[in-house]
């Protein structure tokens, strides 16, 4: 399993991506996932008040951004999320861990992503009938975006922020449009199969949350990122913002062309179906062509990021690893784990249990995050103590209700990620036991392990 250091080693160039290039990675992640592969499935659970549970996330994920901005003001890393938890756990456990759940939730975004590609190019051809074909899309952009990746980080910034030009640009005009055509009136929003409940709405605001999660990938970037200590927090306070807008623009174009129970029906191609009344005979190759730039951005962006992670927590010996007789540096060996992965979850997931794992994953790992730098870093950074309680108690809520929602809904999730979770902990705890760091030098030693 070991190879020589000099192997193993990632390389990571440092000012290589501007300001404009990290926040297009940001949004490139956000936006690909969060509305066209959510929408649907938000709806489904808040009904006609869907609009608003992306708004609400947005408040909860303000909380959470705060931790992220100031652990990048104070340690930009490659390693964004692994290297917070070392620096609150040292090399624990639950450092291992929870930097793997946000690895695991990341790949999962992509075989979401992937998916999302896949059912919206398949309307198309009036393939829906088809699951093979929506996968077979779906592992080919996962391939396409791995060739993009080993091809350089100038290439993958430039690439980014034109995606992210086009599409933000076509969403808002999609937006503003099917607004415009429903004369501002939202009566198709009093309509719901059901009342919303109390439960169903925190639940929702779980799969919201999923969908701004892309600002992370943003901290995993952070050595190469120009004058990373300003630069980091600045993309991820201009991602969100920008996501915020976006997505409640569109939530509330679509609710005024379509009732609750046709945004459900076509869950998983919402936005397809609402394009049809804005944009008549146009409107279904407009919101494709739209998906395709999205779910490729969203994908590229976010292999970009994961991959980094995985490379810099392996540098830190905290999980294993094996060239498998590969050449190239560890930053092409996680690549290529990236993928596999991620073309194994396309293909033994559907869309909608594949966001409910990744939102579970995610918002432990957050919580994790939070918890360890109001225990251990808080005085160090200068972070308030107060915005970190209420990171982790609205974190807490929003995954209660999903979870119980889905314990009444889908059961298999739960069991999923429990035993995924559980995987995970004991590997890594079998792992860092047999692996002892040689001559480590922690504050943190009686952390978490």
């Amino acid at each position: 399993m070991q190879h020589s250091h000099s192997n193993r080693s990632a390389q990571y160039k440092k000012n290589s991506l501007s300001l404009l290039s990290a926040i297009s990675l940001g949004t490139g992640v956000m936006i690909g996932a969060g509305i066209l592969a959510l929408t649907g499935q938000i709806a489904e659970l808040a009904g006609s008040l869907f609009p608003l549970a992306f708004l609400a996330a947005a408040i909860v994920t303000a909380f959470s951004a705060y931790s992220y901005i100031k652990m990048s003001n104070a340690y930009p890393s490659a390693g964004g999320i692994g290297m917070y938890l070392e620096k609150a756990y040292g090399r624990t456990t639950m450092t291992a861990a929870g930097a793997l759940l946000m690895y695991f939730s990341m790949v999962i975004n992509e075989s979401l992503v992937a998916r999302t590609f896949g059912t919206y190019f398949s309307q198309l051809f009036d393939t829906t009938t088809e699951p093979w074909i929506i996968t077979a899309l779906a592992v080919g952009l996962l391939f396409f975006s791995f060739l993009i990746n080993i091809s350089g980080n100038k290439t993958i910034g430039l690439f980014a922020l034109m995606m992210a030009f086009i599409k933000i640009g076509a969403i808002a005009i999609f937006a503003l449009v099917g607004i415009w055509i429903s004369g501002y009136s939202f009566e198709s929003a009093a309509t719901s199969p059901t009342e919303t409940t109390l439960s169903g709405f925190i639940a929702a605001m779980a799969l919201a949350i999923l969908a701004y999660k892309g600002f992370t990938t943003i901290t995993n970037s952070g050595s190469e990122i120009i004058d990373p200590h300003k630069n980091v927090s600045r993309a991820i306070i201009i991602s969100i913002v920008i996501c915020v807008f976006i997505y409640f623009l569109v939530a509330m174009a679509v609710i005024s062309n379509l009732s609750v129970t046709e945004i459900v029906a076509a869950k998983d191609y919402a936005l397809a179906q609402a394009a049809r009344p804005v944009f008549g005979d146009y409107g279904l190759w407009f919101t494709v062509g739209l998906a395709i730039i999205a779910t490729i951005s969203g994908i590229i962006a976010s292999m970009f990021a994961v991959s980094r992670m995985l490379a810099m927590i392996t540098d830190m010996k905290l999980v294993p690893h094996s060239h498998f007789g590969m050449p190239g540096d560890i930053q092409k060996h996680t690549l290529v784990y990236t993928v596999v992965i991620a073309i194994t979850l396309t293909v033994l997931f559907d869309l909608s249990r594949i966001a409910s794992l990744g939102a579970i994953f995610y918002i432990l790992m957050d919580i994790a995050v939070h918890w360890g730098i109001f225990r251990y870093l808080r005085k160090e950074i200068g972070a308030n103590s107060f915005i970190l309680i209420c990171a982790i108690l609205f974190d807490i809520i929003v995954l209660s209700a999903f979870i119980y929602v889905k314990a009444t809904s889908d059961i298999a999730v739960i069991y999923s990620a429990l035993i995924g979770i559980s995987l995970i902990f004991i590997g890594e705890k079998i792992f860092l036991s047999k692996n002892p760091a040689e001559n480590e030098e922690s504050n943190h030693q009686t952390h978490g392990n």
